[in-house]
């Protein structure tokens, strides 16, 4: 079994950053339901306000309500998991470079509302995986390319506009930014340098 440079396995390593981050989500909303009386949630991306800027950061880890973060929550464990599979560098990587580049998308181009959720991370896991086999080409990555494809394909219609309260410009933007933190990152590798 492959082990990282402290010891611990992949799948150890996984579920402690990706769980961890998870469970981070979850205490959030936790709090926000039962101490702050849902205050935390209007912190999301506001496009095009100042004010609004600062749920580029803090989107990802608010939520409406429990539907709305039982919804992520399996697809961000599996997805984040099977970007832990290319390194905690890589998962870090990925995951800044589309939390920030798919949240300031956002913020200029999106509807009017507030946009909040880890679907954006969803999204950008999705696009990544996908990005990776098409970048690096490796049978590992197209191999985890097409289970994701199988398995959550669907995700795609998440990006279709629509009138519904669903941030639809956050998913797309999610899946752009995924896709170039596996250009990203495959290039770095191919060039020799870690990501």
């Amino acid at each position: 079994m492959e082990t990282t440079d402290k010891g611990r396995s992949l799948p150890q390593l996984a579920a402690l950053v990706v769980g961890g981050s998870l469970a981070l989500m979850w205490l959030v909303e936790i709090l926000d339901t039962f101490a702050l009386d849902d205050e935390l949630q209007l912190h999301g991306i506001e496009p095009r306000q100042i004010d609004g800027l600062e749920g580029v950061v803090f989107a990802p880890l608010l939520h409406d309500g429990w539907t709305h973060i039982i919804s992520n929550s399996i697809p961000f464990l599996v997805l984040g998991a099977l970007v832990m599979t290319y390194g905690l560098r890589r998962w870090i990587t990925a995951t800044a470079f589309i939390t920030v580049t798919a949240g300031l998308a956002t913020w200029l181009l999106a509807r009017s509302g507030n946009h909040i959720g880890a679907s954006i991370l969803v999204f950008g896991y999705f696009g990544f995986l996908l990005g990776m086999a098409w970048f690096e080409r490796s049978i590992k990555s197209i191999g985890i390319a097409v289970v994701v494809a199988v398995i959550y394909g669907g995700l795609i219609w998440g990006v279709v506009p629509s009138d519904s309260g669903v941030s639809w410009e956050g998913h797309l933007f999610g899946v752009v930014a995924g896709v170039a933190a596996a250009w990203l990152v495959a290039g770095r590798a191919k060039n020799g340098t870690t990501a």
